[in-house]
């Protein structure tokens, strides 16, 4: 039963953008959506297919597939490290709360003109803005996610003298997990946006740099390449990141 309903998930989840370019390319035909301003999701695909073929798109792609990874890993890594040890220690997290406080609101792409003056203006400035981006989403959700345990288990943890280590790998981290992976989730996206964004500003490769000179040059089709290619990439690291999350907290159930 539990087989057949992570099936059926998985077959709306190919059913939906499947319905939303079939539906696209219907009213691209019919007319109603103009060409000119947006091509059918045939025509991308041809135009697409002729950037591989080139190599354009694979460069661009692999380019911020590779300044995104190390990117998220950078920010979420000391992200989850240091907001465990807040949601533990109330004198770390009072110290570190209202830096991260006040340094969060600030827009993260505003950020990389400082960036390129430390970085320069290659993949490091880039790399950097997208780590800091991941960064205080993932901390902040870790910290919310190891308070929120119940503290009914971790008395009763410390009434079996249970040693610190097993503690934290069998009542900490399991309680925490699925705020974290949230975090992770939520920042995910975020790391796409600012990445992006940060591509259209001297970058020689990368889908931002694919779509910011497409338009500059008013090549529509293959604007929208870039489009649909972060919307791919979105959406696999998205299925990737979910099919991690459903191993690793196999008792979370999404049966709700």
């Amino acid at each position: 039963m539990r087989l057949a309903k992570t099936a059926q998930e998985r077959l709306l989840t190919i059913l939906t953008p499947v319905a939303v370019l079939a539906l696209w390319q219907i009213l691209s035909q019919l007319g109603v959506i103009s060409a000119r301003y947006v091509p059918s999701p045939a025509q991308i695909f041809q135009t697409g297919w002729q950037l591989i073929l080139t190599g354009e798109l694979l460069i661009d792609v692999a380019a911020s597939l590779y300044r995104l990874a190390i990117g998220f890993a950078l920010g979420a890594i000391p992200g989850i490290l240091i907001g465990m040890v807040m949601g533990l220690n109330r004198f770390v997290r009072a110290m570190l709360d209202p830096l991260i406080a006040a340094i969060y609101p600030v827009p993260k792409i505003a950020l990389l003109p400082l960036l390129m003056l430390f970085f320069g203006i290659g993949d490091g400035s880039k790399i950097a803005v997208v780590a800091v981006a991941v960064f205080f989403l993932v901390a902040i959700n870790t910290t919310v996610g190891v308070m929120g345990i119940d503290r009914v288990y971790l008395d009763v943890a410390r009434n079996f003298a249970t040693p610190w280590p097993k503690l934290f790998r069998r009542v900490i981290l399991p309680g925490a997990l699925p705020t974290i992976f949230a975090g992770l989730r939520i920042s995910l996206g975020v790391a796409f946006i600012v990445l992006v964004s940060a591509e259209f500003v001297a970058s020689r490769a990368g889908i931002g740099f694919l779509i910011w000179t497409s338009w500059q040059t008013l090549v529509i089709d293959n604007m929208f390449v870039g489009i649909i290619a972060i919307t791919v990439l979105g959406l696999l690291a998205s299925f990737v990141l979910k099919e991690l999350e459903r191993h690793l907290i196999p008792w979370r159930s999404d049966d709700r």
